[in-house]
């Protein structure tokens, strides 16, 4: 077992990319602190251009699990957990899914699939989409599916629940706590998920370890500078964010 960590960290410290994927999660860190969402749409792209597929979405769960965490409590005097729970209900249901469609899909399309799905995310919302009404029971639980055959195939199960929240017309806080609070659970689901099919390789668990410090403390320093009265501001700074990293590592700029 030691053997096998030390020869995984050595393996990790000297992947080619790590320094690209620390800076990714550094960014992704601080846009998840001030805006409540942003780390899949950010990261992935990244992590898709230099590592596999399977590995990209163990590195993102393992340190994802840790870096919100700082924020909990406020996320849940803040926010709805009841809604949240339902939205974690279709997660758990679809999530198997998508993982065992990422296992099959080739590392090209990969790349493309992410930053295909972050760029019409982001079109959708800068065209400000508005969602009228409180969402049913039902509603909720299918997002939240559609959320987890995403976050198994492509790391990215925040977008639906983007869309839901983000073009909603609740308050600020309260999407920041829902988003925040659905992503933390999908992260303990698709771990479990990940380890009982056997994918939790040594190397990439370790990258995901080394990635949790930058990212929690890029974590904590983007939700100490968030002011509710500058939303429009931290929107647009993370929209501009997330369209460079999904610009920059399509397949077409290898």
């Amino acid at each position: 077992m030691i053997d096998t960590f030390r020869d995984a960290a050595a393996a990790a410290l000297s992947h080619e990319g790590l320094w690209l994927l620390v800076m990714a999660v550094i960014l992704a860190g601080l846009v998840r602190g001030f805006s409540g969402f942003g780390t899949t749409m950010i990261y992935m792209p990244f992590a898709a251009s230099v590592l596999p597929p399977v590995w990209a979405l163990v590195t993102i769960l393992v340190f994802d699990v840790f870096g919100p965490l700082p924020n909990i409590p406020r996320a849940l005097r803040e926010g709805e957990p009841r809604d949240v729970a339902r939205l974690g209900l279709g997660a758990l249901l679809a999530l198997p899914v998508g993982v065992l469609l990422l296992t099959r899909i080739d590392p090209v399309a990969f790349r493309w699939a992410v930053s295909a799905i972050a760029l019409v995310l982001l079109g959708l919302l800068v065209q400000g989409w508005r969602w009228k009404g409180r969402p049913g029971r039902a509603l909720l639980v299918g997002t939240g599916a559609v959320a987890g055959l995403l976050g198994g195939f492509a790391g990215l199960s925040g977008p639906p629940v983007i869309m839901l929240y983000m073009s909603s017309v609740r308050a600020v806080s309260v999407i920041r706590a829902n988003i925040l609070l659905f992503l933390a659970l999908t992260d303990l689901i698709g771990l479990t998920v990940v380890g009982a099919k056997g994918l939790l390789a040594p190397e990439p668990v370790v990258i995901g370890l080394l990635l949790t410090l930058p990212y929690l403390l890029a974590n904590m320093a983007g939700a100490a500078i968030f002011a509710p009265q500058r939303a429009g501001l931290y929107r647009a700074v993370a929209y501009l964010l997330i369209a460079l990293s999904s610009l920059l590592n399509l397949p077409l700029f290898s």
